[in-house]
């Protein structure tokens, strides 16, 4: 059976939680390979909503490995905090059930706290970060002064680990007009949640080659969308890590051969949370009542979220970075009952028609969208589980779209709930 790889194809938030829900209960491992606890999924099981951050969306399934792979950026407390509140409805979380690289990096106070400054600073470029630390983390990885899981296991070493990364951050600190940090309340608070995350440690990428080996399903939870990749996205309004498939491989201590199918997830519309460029934004009655319908609201920080239409020049770029098998288009019944849609298809660029967005920041500013108007439809679609329960508009919107990104739609999403799900392709299959 192939191993799949999940990623979002716009700028996140397109309902990868419910969609790696639903794969997962047929997958044995569930791998997160980046990002950090900035990602927000929720699932619906049963009713139950639980919202996750950091942890494998694997994790709320019985007789699954969840394994946080070596690309995640992981701050311990927010961790074990997630743990006690998932606990709290009666998922139970062991080292027999969560696994953590003994090679990811960790994310501290100090991290956060520069997150902070620079993001309520009145100097540089905001980029809407969630002010966890993230980008710090991922600074002092690249750097090589960054404190890994493996280093808590080594408390002789640790103090010379923890002077070396305030060389750096006091530096900052002082270039930014505030206080220099001491090195032993770090220690102090390390000492003391090293028990805790420790249990969990574990080398990931042996353990991974040998649940391949054993013909184990291993499914690749990425975070985050490919718009706002480090390399791929509208750079400089982009996370700190890869989001891209490519780095399922990378983040996880596989090779890329382990990849055997890439799914897209894709909103049947447009969202992005935080600053940057936004060719199909809406601020008319029709974006609000997108955000009214899609509660479009963030799972990690509550921010509203900017709503457009569904932007294809996009989404296929998307594909050909990631190398995408196929989407999963979600939120189709967020569009029930507008009567006119669109869809962008290209762009203007200085009077020209572009089919991709450029990489400038400049030239992004400039482009607009050229957008296609389909009929809607006034019929429900929440809910819908097989073809024959859609609105033949709504079907040939979906189809249109498959046309215009140039991939098929292997799963439509008709709701939050896992089992309203329509399936055209199946992901596992070999």
């Amino acid at each position: 059976m192939a191993n799949v790889a999940v990623v979002g194809s716009q700028w996140g938030d397109e309902g990868k939680g419910k969609i790696v829900d639903w794969l997962s209960e047929r997958a044995d491992v569930v791998v997160r390979f980046q990002g950090g606890h900035n990602a927000g999924h929720t699932l619906v099981i049963d009713g139950t909503v639980y919202k996750l951050s950091l942890l494998p969306s694997g994790i709320v399934r019985g007789g699954k490995m969840s394994v946080l792979g070596n690309g995640v950026v992981i701050d311990p407390w927010a961790l074990m905090a997630e743990i006690d509140k998932i606990s709290e409805q009666g998922v139970v979380v062991t080292p027999e059930n969560l696994k953590v690289a003994e090679n990811a990096c960790l994310i501290l106070s100090v991290h956060a706290e520069l997150d902070v400054i620079r993001e309520t600073s009145n100097k540089g470029t905001k980029i809407g970060t969630t002010k966890r630390g993230i980008g710090p983390a991922y600074e002092d990885k690249v750097g090589r002064r960054a404190i890994r899981v493996m280093d808590l296991a080594d408390p002789e070493t640790l103090p010379d680990k923890v002077d070396k990364l305030l060389h750096h951050h006091n530096a900052l600190r002082r270039g930014l007009g505030k206080d220099e940090l001491d090195a032993q309340p770090i220690l102090d608070a390390l000492t003391e949640v090293a028990p805790k995350i420790l249990p969990h440690m574990d080398t990931v990428w042996r353990y991974l080659a040998q649940a391949r080996k054993e013909g184990k399903r291993i499914l690749f939870e990425g975070a985050q969308g490919t718009l706002l990749d480090i390399d791929h996205g509208t750079y400089p309004f982009v996370t700190s890590s890869n989001v891209v498939s490519g780095q399922a491989a990378t983040g996880s201590g596989m090779g890329p051969s382990a990849v055997e199918y890439v799914l897209g997830i894709t909103k049947a519309y447009t969202t992005r949370v935080g600053e940057g460029p936004f060719p199909t934004e809406l601020e008319d009655e029709d974006g609000q009542r997108l955000g009214e319908r899609g509660h479009e609201f963030g799972v990690v920080t509550g921010r509203k979220r900017r709503c457009g239409w569904f932007d294809a020049v996009l989404v296929n770029q998307s594909l050909k970075t990631n190398g995408m098998t196929g989407i999963a288009l979600t939120k189709l019944d967020v569009l029930d009952g507008f009567k006119t849609l669109k869809i962008c298809v290209a762009y203007e660029l200085d009077g020209k028609r572009i089919d991709y967005l450029p990489a400038t920041p400049a030239l992004q500013a400039r482009i607009k969208p050229i957008y296609e108007e389909m009929e809607g439809w006034s019929e429900s679609t929440y809910g819908a589980r097989s073809w024959a329960d859609l609105p033949a508009a709504a079907v040939k919107y979906v189809r249109y779209v498959e046309e215009l990104i140039e991939c098929p739609v292997a799963l439509l999403s008709t709701s939050p709930e896992r089992d309203d799900t329509i399936l055209m392709q199946d992901p596992f299959a070999d």
